[in-house]
């Protein structure tokens, strides 16, 4: 038996939860899956979203297109899509990460980010911007500040908008428009919106 002073509270017993859970990459077998994920975690209004947008047309990156497994059932997913940022600063855009609604709050989602993150940096990226809740991206690295000198082509909650760098500095100077790679970044009615 452990003895604390007094007054002080013991922790709760950790809970072992039995799993054979695999961060694996994502294959054709999965797709289905996925959608269904995603579809259930942000609606139909999803397509109107200024990254879907962004997302239209372009492929998400393979090798960092990963899916949580347990006991062969996806239970959560992670995407990466290339961008260009204004200047031709190729970087990578986030997301979504899905994890099964029965399955919160098990690290499903932290797990994947790490595995993810991970994965960019050994392959040369160098920057990863998302659309989400800084107080939880924030223990991955992802911070307001870092995104502040860029714009999405739409508009989004500018709190909401995250850069993290993956490569110290990466960012240093870099500023504008985010885009397709090799495309222009002008939303349709040639007005460029800043996100503040």
């Amino acid at each position: 038996m452990v003895e604390r002073p007094r007054g002080q509270i013991a922790p709760p017993p950790l809970l072992h939860m039995e799993t054979n859970m695999k961060i694996v990459s994502e294959t054709g077998s999965h797709n289905a899956a996925v959608e269904k994920l995603v579809a259930e975690a942000f609606g139909p209004d999803r397509f109107a979203k200024t990254v879907y947008r962004l997302r239209n047309g372009i492929e998400a990156e393979a090798s960092l297109s990963l899916v949580a497994l347990d006991k062969g059932e996806v239970v959560g997913t992670l995407r990466f899509w290339p961008i260009e940022i204004e200047g031709g600063v190729p970087a990578l855009l986030l997301g979504p990460l899905v994890t099964a609604p029965e399955r919160q709050g098990e690290g499903i989602g932290s797990r994947l980010m790490k595995a993810g993150l991970a994965r960019a940096a050994e392959q040369g990226h160098r920057i990863v911007v998302l659309v989400g809740d800084e107080p939880y991206y924030r223990r991955f690295g992802f911070t307001r500040a870092l995104a502040r000198r860029l714009s999405l082509p739409g508009w989004v909650d500018p709190a909401r908008f995250l850069a993290r760098e993956l490569v110290s500095g990466a960012l240093a100077g870099v500023a504008g428009m985010i885009g397709h790679p090799g495309m222009e970044a002008v939303p349709a009615g040639g007005k460029v919106r800043q996100a503040a």
